[in-house]
């Protein structure tokens, strides 16, 4: 029986870091062994906030398929390629947007925080706001049985869903209503116990160096209560110790969590044993980026081969589409 489909892209805006791991990575690569996954460099999503800085977008391209294979991502088993690279997205997602009603957009929960949250930017736009309408397309293009997404991106699933049952009823029923597939891992908070973000530059990114990850561990912000060595902790306030029990030995979890409850360990020396724990984890992926590094050429095979087999299925799709719109 053949797998069933799924599609989620990430937008090269920088370098990634642990929350992508957390959020969407790990999940990711355990779902390529019983989907057929097509992973993309979303790159037009990314001018949404992006446009006035557009550099920044091939930068990250190399980077973040490096990543993903640095931390088990396979393009033998999955597709990757660039969005923009497949002009069908475009006008699949204009047919999209002639029938999408404005109000769905406006009341997407995601698109308010971000308005809120990107403040320095202009996102009173066009394209910001039309946003949910191209991922709809993305997903919709090839067809997708589900969507590997955190809780903060099922809204715009289920605008997808909603999209998919609207070009089903007017025209005719050739897209699958496509489940979310939730994260099943928490959010990881960054430095400053806020949400890990480039914006909020509290991030611990997969490709920093161990000096760098040292001082990084250095400044996170523990237990506030805990002001002095002899006080007793609450390793369940403490981000640091949130870290410990995603990298650290088991054994070695049970003894950080009642030296910090008795105090007999310091944040000090709870933050260094994390970042040996952290950097440990982080050596195989360090030493799989220098491999993929070291081979001239290799990126550019992966995605040109992606771009070939995600262009295929979104012809195909796109002549269906036509066909029953009726242009």
């Amino acid at each position: 029986m053949e797998k069933k489909r799924i599609v989620s892209g990430m937008r090269p805006t920088g370098k990634l870091h642990l929350g992508h791991i957390h959020g969407a990575l790990n999940n990711w690569k355990a779902l390529q062994e019983d989907y057929q996954c097509f992973y993309f460099i979303a790159d037009w999503h990314a001018l949404t906030s992006e446009y006035e800085h557009p550099e920044i977008i091939k930068q990250s391209t190399e980077d973040i398929i490096i990543d993903w294979i640095s931390i088990g991502l396979d393009p033998e088993k999955s597709v990757f390629f660039v969005q923009s690279s497949i002009k069908e997205h475009a006008e699949l997602f204009l047919i999209f947007s002639m029938f999408t009603p404005l109000p769905w957009l406006e009341r997407n929960p995601t698109y308010k925080e971000q308005l809120q949250e990107l403040t320095k930017r202009d996102i009173y736009t066009y394209g910001f706001l039309g946003y949910p309408v191209l991922q709809a397309a993305d997903i919709l293009m090839y067809k997708a049985n589900g969507v590997p997404v955190g809780q903060d991106q099922s809204p715009h699933v289920e605008l997808t869903r909603e999209i998919a049952r609207r070009f089903n009823h007017l025209y005719s029923d050739i897209f699958p209503v496509p489940e979310v597939l939730l994260t099943p891992e928490a959010k990881i908070l960054g430095i400053d116990r806020r949400k890990m973000s480039k914006g909020y530059n509290n991030a611990i990114f997969l490709s920093d160096t161990e000096v760098t990850v040292n001082k990084k561990v250095s400044e996170m912000i523990t237990d506030p209560q805990r002001a002095r060595k002899s006080d007793p902790g609450r390793p369940s306030f403490c981000n640091v110790f949130t870290f410990h029990e995603l990298y650290s030995k088991k054994d070695n979890v049970q003894e950080i969590k009642e030296g910090c409850l008795s105090a007999s360990i310091g944040c000090v020396e709870c933050k260094r044993l994390m970042a040996e724990s952290l950097n440990k984890a982080l050596e195989p992926l360090r030493e799989k980026r220098q491999e993929i590094q070291s081979k001239t050429g290799l990126i550019d095979d992966i995605i040109n081969e992606g771009n070939k087999r995600a262009g295929e299925i979104a012809k195909n799709t796109l002549k269906e589409v036509r066909e029953v719109v009726k242009i």
